[in-house]
């Protein structure tokens, strides 16, 4: 591998990029001769800042794996949420190798946390899962569509577009901006969205030399959690579309708990499962059966209540 040349595919926002150098500086750890070249990749997400992000799926990754397959590019780094649960044929997800804090933070102009907000203030988001969740802490305030990157969504705020927006906590950090975190929401208060905080390096299946590099930076305990929650939105989204949230915690014993969330018919319904690690995407499902009121007809993988 020594002296070899990786060309990673990437969106060009200031976020995308330090995630790519997260990667890099994996991957050079690995083998300090490993040249990496950046090409950055106009996405459809970075081209459309008027249509709401619910609609359609593939925003910020379609464009990125369209290069992967012909070849104009060897790896691709993307926000692991940003990825759709259904996988194009040639791809894999090769690596999970670093996970941020995974809480959603509320940005305000002057510090303001989520409780001091007056009645009728407007919080941009352009999440389903967020607003939702939103909408039940502080019904009161007005929720309006807000489209760009982290910096582009705090300078909305900043300039009084907005009294406050909600940013992953993850991109604040990466960002070095975790200053511009008013207050921090809880898991118990803002479920994040499967996968939210952890990155997924990509490459073509047939790569095997690639694969195999990339399979040195993967973290287990991560990769299990991450497709525990993957496969819950997966199974909501086989013949549904609307809010939902999961996170799963892997203990060292190899058991794993998996909460989740998700809007039905206009009521939000939230629970847990646990089981072991190794049955995660079984637990997602079973999880995802029960708060669609289906779990009679699955078996039960594991165990657990709200």
């Amino acid at each position: 591998m020594t002296g070899r040349v990786l060309r990673i595919g990437t969106r060009s926002s200031r976020l995308a990029l330090a995630q790519v150098e997260i990667v890099a500086r994996l991957l050079r750890a690995l083998d300090p001769a490993i040249r990496i070249q950046v090409v950055e990749i106009t996405t459809a997400g970075d081209r459309d800042q008027s249509t709401p992000l619910g609609e359609g799926s593939g925003w910020f990754t379609a464009a990125i794996q369209e290069a992967l397959l012909d070849e104009r590019v060897d790896v691709a780094v993307h926000s692991y949420k940003d990825l759709p649960t259904a996988r194009p044929a040639g791809l894999v997800v090769a690596a999970v190798p670093a996970r941020e804090d995974v809480r959603d933070a509320v940005v305000t102009r002057d510090g303001r946390g989520l409780d001091d907000l007056d009645s009728g203030a407007v919080f941009g988001t352009s999440s389903p899962r967020r607003e939702a969740q939103l909408r039940a802490l502080r019904p009161d305030l007005q929720f309006r569509p807000i489209r760009g990157n982290v910096e582009t969504r705090i300078g909305r705020v900043d300039s009084g577009d907005y009294d406050a927006t909600l940013l992953a906590l993850a991109g604040l950090r990466r960002l070095g901006i975790e200053h511009r975190a008013a207050q921090m929401l809880t898991p118990a208060e803002m479920l994040p969205a499967p996968a939210q905080g952890a990155l997924a390096v990509e490459c073509r299946e047939r790569d095997r030399e690639t694969v195999t590099t990339l399979a040195a930076i993967d973290i287990a305990r991560l990769r299990v959690e991450t497709g525990a929650e993957r496969a819950f939105m997966a199974a909501l989204e086989a013949g549904c579309s609307f809010p939902a949230a999961a996170l799963a915690t892997l203990d060292d014993d190899g058991s794993l708990g998996l909460e989740g969330l998700a809007e039905v018919e206009g009521t939000l319904s939230r629970g847990k499962v646990t089981g072991p690690g190794r049955d995660g995407a079984a637990l997602g499902r079973a999880l995802a059966a029960r708060l669609l009121g289906r779990d009679g007809q699955q078996g039960t993988a594991g165990g657990g209540g709200e």
